[in-house]
């Protein structure tokens, strides 16, 4: 389910903008040649995308790309030239004065990059301050207050005034009043960027922690490229109004779609956006355990490899199990071992291989494989096989090679 969809939508700033900048649109002239020749502002260029539900979708571009433009035209701050603004299939364009209200009071609720707190009120009271306006009895609201300034970890500051707290304290406080309302979309507008990059990174670990309990549909606007791939699910990068690219970061980062992107991304570190997943490749070097030694053996010859990779009938990862132990394996007697034992390898499965998640970051991995000279299995939730991560695959990954 789409909470937000944005169809072909733009955004002019001038005199007459649809009769003289959006013929000049469609001959596809840049940004700078409209505005030289009629005045006019391509702040939004034909803008398609959807926000799903519990999604972290990031609009990332430079200052005058038109991000900011795009974030006020979906809660109607501004209003679009042209082009459908749908808020859970209704376009929000066309809603009234009061339809809006309600809109913004309930459904949605905005944070900023400059806070707008109060400095003569406490934090509980500022946290509360929009459901003050809107009237909530004030057993409701200071209830409600309360649940939101824990979710930001204050609740040792609630009697505090503003002017008690850090920047970053006091972007909690304005993080707890958009979320006090418990609402169903939040608009983010460079919540962060004011803060010192310390602080910065503690409130984008808290937004995602705080993400992983609400799961809220987020629209969060940055400039900051480091952010963008942190925080979204998926990333828009916008350039004077366009929307050049849309995808994972991992797309983003590995499959660029324009020059302007691959630009972006050029100085970013890949280990922090690379999964598992990704690093990955699958592999023929596995074995079911039921398989006896000297086929084991046959098959590591055959594959010039020393370690093979063992799961279960159903794919679920068992272990690994070397040259050393399947050959010492298949020079065993009945006499010596158990007729049965003898039959397959299962008694000769090592467990100490690492594994991990196909959403585990590659940065997470290297000490691991540094550690351990063997290859990484990487695994779904529930145990089953789904490839691996040699050395050199780590750090092809981490390269970009």
């Amino acid at each position: 389910m789409n909470r937000i969809e944005v169809k072909d939508t733009y955004k002019i700033f001038g005199h007459k903008p649809l009769k003289q900048a959006y013929p000049l649109i469609e001959k596809g002239e840049s940004k700078s040649e409209i505005f030289r020749k009629t005045g006019c502002t391509v702040a939004v260029n034909n803008a398609s995308f959807e926000v799903g539900q519990n999604e972290i979708f990031v609009v990332m571009g430079l200052s005058g790309s038109g991000k900011s433009t795009l974030l006020r035209l979906i809660n109607r701050l501004i209003d679009p030239t042209s082009g459908e603004i749908l808020i859970d299939g209704e376009d929000v364009c066309r809603f009234s004065k009061e339809r809006l209200r309600d809109l913004r009071r309930g459904k949605m609720s905005m944070v900023f990059q400059h806070f707008g707190l109060l400095p003569h009120r406490t934090v509980l009271e500022n946290v509360g301050f929009g459901m003050e306006i809107q009237k909530t009895p004030e057993e409701e609201r200071i209830r409600k207050s309360k649940e939101a300034i824990e979710l930001v970890g204050l609740e040792q500051n609630m009697d505090s005034m503003i002017a008690e707290l850090s920047g970053g304290m006091q972007q909690r406080v304005g993080l707890a009043r958009g979320l006090a309302t418990d609402p169903e979309i939040m608009l983010m507008d460079e919540a962060f960027s004011a803060l010192d990059p310390l602080i910065r990174t503690q409130m984008q670990d808290e937004l995602l922690q705080i993400q992983a309990k609400m799961h809220k549909s987020i629209l969060f606007i940055t400039h900051d490229l480091d952010e963008a791939l942190k925080l979204g699910d998926r990333v828009a990068i916008m350039k004077d109004g366009f929307i050049d690219q849309i995808g994972t970061p991992e797309q983003i980062l590995t499959n660029p779609a324009t020059e302007y992107v691959q630009a972006f991304v050029e100085n970013v570190d890949r280990s922090k956006v690379i999964t598992a997943g990704t690093a990955m490749h699958k592999t023929s070097a596995l074995v079911e355990h039921t398989v006896g030694p000297h086929l084991c053996a046959r098959r590591m010859h055959q594959l010039d490899w020393s370690v093979l990779l063992v799961v279960d009938d159903d794919r679920n990862f068992l272990g690994y199990v070397t040259i050393d132990d399947v050959l010492a394996l298949a020079e065993r007697t009945p006499e010596e071992e158990d007729q049965q034992i003898t039959r397959n390898i299962e008694s000769v499965i090592r467990k100490d291989m690492p594994t991990t998640g196909e959403e585990t970051p590659v940065i997470d991995l290297l000490s691991e494989s540094a550690e351990k000279d063997l290859p990484i299995a990487v695994l779904e939730e529930d145990g089953i096989f789904k490839g691996v991560i040699t050395r050199p695959a780590l750090l092809a990954a981490i390269s970009g090679d």
